[in-house]
């Protein structure tokens, strides 16, 4: 009897073909925005998008079913490796990002103060998701990670993961799909308007910081989940107790920056690869973290 491989000698993984792929995309963009458009058009339809669970079986259901049917397992298959350099990686990007976003954001509100002063005060308009929790906050915070699973295996596992096997370089994928990531919460600029600008660098640049730590942790997606979740459950509790959810967020952000600023002070002898199918690192990647 033959001894098993070791991970390392498993054969290459051949990714569904394009146009499959591009099917589920196509599923998920249409079931994700289909909640803001179908209601209004169908009333009939209220009985399924006017609860829970009816929006969770369209908005997260579909999308899983298109790509399980359409792609496969394939860019899961490594959902739980490395988790302490994910950890590592995750809350390095996140910290770094979320910052970079409030730079974006001070740089832009300059820009608004300059240009078009009253159009921040279309951001005191109240967040629908937020509106949506107030019956029940606590319920909501702990939902949070539910969603951030659901979101971090369609958009960061599939819809990004599926390049990993490709041969492409990560940036270009990481970028077009955090975009698209940012893109489809659509809610932001109905009802932000004119000021919605000031609200997508954030969801473009968090988006980015989970697919570097897909990309650098080898296809972990445990982590981002994870992050994802504490980055929405955070902004729940701002609505039980807004100190706490405010300090659980810039703290976490915090200790991605020193994380970072410690990567800077002292690089490690090699440089960051990605670990899987991506071929090597974009120019100006940052230094690797520890390996596990």
């Amino acid at each position: 009897m033959d001894a098993p491989r070791p991970p390392s000698a498993r054969a290459p993984f051949r990714p569904a073909p394009i146009g499959r792929y591009a099917g589920a995309v196509a599923a998920t963009v249409l079931a994700v925005l289909s909640q803001y458009v179908v209601p209004s058009a169908f009333p009939a339809t209220r009985v399924l998008y006017g609860n829970l669970a009816g929006d969770l079986a369209i908005v997260y259901g579909v999308p899983v079913l298109a790509f399980a049917l359409l792609v496969g397992t394939g860019p899961l298959r490594d959902w739980h490796a490395r988790m302490g350099r994910a950890t590592w990686e995750g809350l390095r990007w996140y910290g770094l990002l979320f910052l970079l976003s409030l730079l974006v954001i001070a740089l832009l509100t300059a820009v608004y103060l300059a240009v078009d002063p009253g159009a921040l005060r279309l951001l005191s308009r109240e967040n629908p998701a937020l509106a949506q929790a107030q019956g029940n906050p606590w319920f909501f915070v702990g939902f949070s990670f539910v969603i951030g699973a659901f979101e971090e295996t369609i958009f960061r596992g599939w819809i990004f993961g599926y390049w990993r096997d490709r041969g492409v370089r990560w940036f270009g994928p990481a970028t077009w799909t955090s975009a698209l990531f940012a893109a489809v919460h659509l809610y932001y600029g109905t009802t932000y308007g004119a000021a919605a600008p000031l609200v997508f660098p954030t969801l473009f640049l968090t988006g980015f910081a989970f697919a570097a730590t897909y990309t650098f942790s080898g296809g972990n997606l445990v982590v981002p989940s994870l992050l994802h979740g504490a980055n929405d459950a955070s902004a729940f509790l701002t609505l039980i107790a807004p100190v706490a959810g405010v300090a659980i967020r810039l703290g976490i952000v915090l200790v991605g920056v020193v994380i970072g600023l410690v990567q800077f002070v002292r690089p490690p002898s090699e440089p960051l690869r990605p670990i899987g199918g991506f071929p090597g690192p974009a120019p100006g990647a940052p230094a690797a973290g520890p390996r596990t």
